[in-house]
């Protein structure tokens, strides 16, 4: 494994992959649902460890930092203040709903306009392709933001085997529909199933992860498990949840945010601190687990990696 900056320890020192396999097999012979974590406030107090985190958390994750030296939050804050509507509303009633949420077996399908579509297994594709760390931020359009240590593999590499075709432009992420355990569902103001999309080449990107797990454990309900996208240079609304479908198609999909207030939500979602949501200005934030703000960054933080990919554009149109 790896992790994605050059200035982070290196992974090597802290999960190597037969202890993370190791863990995901312990974990299932124990019967610990990835979603039993404890539900912990919007992250200003500073919560008890539980007997799940002792589980789950990796003590060498703690000393990880994002690229601008920020520490990674504590896995209580993580996994207990989410957005997950498919659940609640209610940022800190989730962890508690999803309790009850299978995330393992779990099966995702990629088809569309491919030469190779495929439906496989979460632990068929963490045996297909590497694992690896991966220290995000997260930057939600609220106005706060997170460090999370991920573990997952490239987007890029899966949607390689299965050979999209030329007329393939963009790339279609649905989420689960599981109505007798996610009571949000009922809501008949959002049009459900959630659904979110990119282009091709942010799609292809190597800062793309497909999640499998986070804190060195496997991936909480919570926080979308059995699978779900990272994109990190973009609002985490884009992060799409407990995918099943991706979908290679030719024109730009629909996304749930977008359909519900294309003024507020635009396709893009860039994280630019200079193109204030209507509700909230983007030139700051408020790192959970800390009462004072900061300054926002141009794509997150990943500017160099990524600006390329918006050569010419005017990001306060293509927002």
């Amino acid at each position: 494994m790896k992790t994605s900056f050059k200035n982070h320890i290196p992974s090597s020192e802290i999960t190597p992959k037969n202890v993370y396999t190791a863990r995901r097999a312990f974990m299932r012979s124990a019967g610990i649902l990835a979603g039993t974590l404890a539900l912990a406030s919007c992250g200003v107090s500073e919560p008890l460890v539980t007997a799940e985190e002792k589980v789950l958390g990796d003590p060498g994750y703690s000393a990880l930092t994002d690229e601008r030296g920020d520490q990674v939050n504590q896995l209580s804050q993580i996994t207990g203040y989410n957005n997950f509507y498919e659940f609640s509303t209610d940022k800190e009633e989730v962890a508690n709903l999803a309790k009850i949420f299978p995330t393992t077996p779990w099966e995702i399908t990629v088809n569309g306009l491919v030469n190779k579509p495929i439906k496989l297994s979460v632990d068929e594709l963490i045996k297909k392709y590497p694992v690896e760390d991966h220290v995000y931020r997260l930057r939600c359009v609220e106005g706060w933001s997170m460090v999370i240590p991920w573990q997952g593999f490239s987007l890029a590499n899966l949607l390689r085997d299965v050979e999209p075709t030329s007329a393939a432009k963009f790339v279609r992420f649905e989420s689960v529909m599981d109505l007798g355990k996610m009571p949000g569902l009922a809501n008949p103001l959002y049009p459900w199933p959630y659904q979110e999309g990119l282009r091709m080449d942010e799609a292809l990107h190597p800062l793309t992860l497909l999640a499998t797990g986070l804190y060195g454990g496997e991936l909480p309900a919570q926080n979308g498990g059995g699978i779900r996208l990272v994109v990190p240079w973009k609002y985490g609304f884009k992060s799409i949840k407990s995918i099943v479908r991706i979908e290679l198609i030719s024109e730009q999909p629909a996304t749930l945010w977008n359909l519900i207030a294309p003024n507020e939500y635009g396709f893009y979602a860039n994280v630019n601190p200079s193109v204030d949501h209507p509700r909230w200005s983007q030139s700051t934030e408020r790192k959970i687990g800390e009462l004072s703000r900061k300054p926002t960054l141009m794509f997150n933080g990943y500017e160099s990696d990524v600006a390329s990919l918006y050569q010419g554009m005017d990001l306060k149109k293509y927002y």
